[in-house]
C-alpha cells in the first residue's frame, strides 16, 4: 500500500481519465496529490519537466497526459499523434527515473493490438502482425511507452506498470465533433439534432457557447447554425453518422477506468504481472475493460432512445469504419482482483445526464 501521506504525481490531471484518476485518489483518503495545466507545464518540454520533478520531487507517478483524438484525427495529424506522445514519455518516464520514483503507472490504449488480433486479445497478441493504419503513429508511440516501462524495470529494478484501456467514455469527456471519440460525438450530435427537432434554439445557442464548431457559436445567426451542423451531418430530421454501424466496439466508464488504475497502482507491482518462470518477459501490461462487445450502430440506437431524438439515423457508407472488432481480453486483470460494474446503457444514461448539465 502507499502511504496516505505519499506525493502522487498526475500527470494530464483534468483530462477524461486523469481527473477521475485524481477524484478517486482523493476519495481514498490520498490529499497530498500534484498536478499541473498544459498552461502550468509543456510536457514537451524536457527542461520544464525536469525543472517539475527537481521541484516537487513526487514519490508516484501517474502519467496519464497524452495526445489523443478519434479516427479523423489520427489520420490528419500522424506526426503530431507520434512525436507529441512519444516527446511526453520520454520527459515523463525519464525524470521519474531520474528521481527515484517507487511507482509509476503508464496509460496506454487497447491500439496498440494488431488490427487482425485473436479477438477477445490477449496482452500477448501485441506485435504478432501489423497495427491499424488509422492510428498506427499513436499506436506505436503507446507501444513504446509500455516497452520503456518494462525495459526500465527489467535493466534497473523499477516499478513501473503500464495498463491498457478499451475505449473510455465519462464525465470530462470531450465532445469536440471532428476530433472527439466515438461515443460523446455520437451524443453531442443526437442532442443537438433532437434540440433541432423540438425546436428549442435555446438549448442549441447554449450547446454552441460553450462548445463552438469552426468559430460558429450561440450569437451566430439561425442559417449559420445550420450550415455547419449540416456539414457534421446534424439536422432535425436525421444525423448521419461515418461508417455501417457494424464495428463493434467494447466501452468503460472512465471512473471505471480510474479505479482500475488506482487498484494496480496500489496493490499491483511488475513481478504480478508475469509468469515467474518465463524465459522472455514480456507482454507485462495489463488490458483494463469489460470484456463486453457491442456494435456502433447498437450504441448510436441506445443513445437516441436515451436522448429521446424523434428523426432517424443514417450511416454514411462513403466514411471509413476503422477496426471491425476490438474487444479485450480481461482475464489478467479479473486474476489480479479488479472487475467492471457500469453496463453500456446505465453509462449512456450517465453520460447525457453530464452533458445536459454542463450546459446549465
Amino acid at each position: 500500500m502507499i502511504d496516505k501521506q505519499a506525493k502522487i504525481y498526475v500527470a494530464g490531471h483534468r483530462g477524461l481519465v486523469g481527473s477521475a484518476i485524481w477524484n478517486n485518489l482523493k476519495q481514498r483518503g490520498y490529499t497530498n496529490l500534484v498536478g499541473r495545466t498544459h498552461a502550468e507545464l509543456d510536457l514537451l518540454d524536457g527542461v520544464a519537466v525536469k525543472e517539475f520533478f527537481d521541484q516537487e520531487q513526487p514519490e508516484y507517478v501517474v502519467l496519464a497526459a497524452a495526445h489523443v483524438g478519434g479516427i479523423m484525427a489520427n489520420s490528419k495529424y500522424r506526426a503530431d499523434f507520434i512525436y507529441q506522445n512519444l516527446q511526453i514519455q520520454q520527459n515523463v518516464i525519464g525524470e521519474s527515473f531520474r528521481h527515484h520514483v517507487k511507482k509509476l503507472l503508464f496509460l496506454g490504449s487497447t491500439c496498440i493490438y494488431p488490427r487482425e488480433a485473436p479477438q477477445p486479445m490477449k496482452e500477448d497478441a501485441l506485435l504478432t502482425s501489423p497495427l491499424e493504419y488509422t492510428n498506427e503513429p499513436y499506436a506505436i508511440a503507446k507501444i513504446a511507452g509500455l516497452k520503456m516501462c518494462e525495459s526500465f524495470n527489467l535493466q534497473y529494478g523499477t516499478n513501473y506498470i503500464a495498463v491498457m484501456p478499451t475505449n473510455l467514455y465519462g464525465p470530462n469527456d470531450n465532445f469536440h465533433l471532428e476530433n472527439s471519440h466515438v461515443l460523446p460525438a455520437m451524443i453531442r450530435k443526437i442532442h443537438l439534432a433532437k434540440c433541432l427537432n423540438q425546436h428549442d434554439w435555446d438549448a442549441v445557442r447554449r450547446d454552441l457557447d460553450a462548445r463552438p464548431v469552426e468559430g460558429i457559436s450561440g450569437k451566430s445567426s439561425q442559417e449559420e447554425i445550420l450550415q455547419v451542423l449540416d456539414r457534421y451531418g446534424i439536422t432535425p430530421d436525421e444525423v448521419r453518422l461515418w461508417g455501417t454501424g457494424s464495428p463493434m466496439r467494447e466501452f468503460l466508464w472512465s471512473e471505471e477506468m480510474a479505479d482500475a488504475s488506482v487498484y494496480v497502482l496500489l496493490h499491483v507491482d511488475f513481478k504480478d504481472t508475469y509468469d515467474p518462470g518465463s524465459k522472455d518477459i514480456r507482454n507485462c501490461h495489463i488490458n483494463v475493460g469489460t470484456g463486453k462487445e457491442i456494435s456502433i450502430k447498437e450504441v448510436a440506437e441506445l443513445i437516441v432512445r436515451t436522448v429521446g431524438f424523434a428523426g432517424a439515423l443514417k450511416w454514411d457508407v462513403s466514411k471509413p469504419d476503422g477496426t471491425m472488432r476490438k474487444l479485450t481480453d480481461v482475464s489478467k486483470l479479473n486474476a489480479l482482483g479488479w472487475k467492471h460494474k457500469i453496463e453500456i446503457d446505465e453509462g449512456v444514461r450517465r453520460l447525457y445526464q453530464w452533458y445536459t448539465e454542463s450546459l446549465k
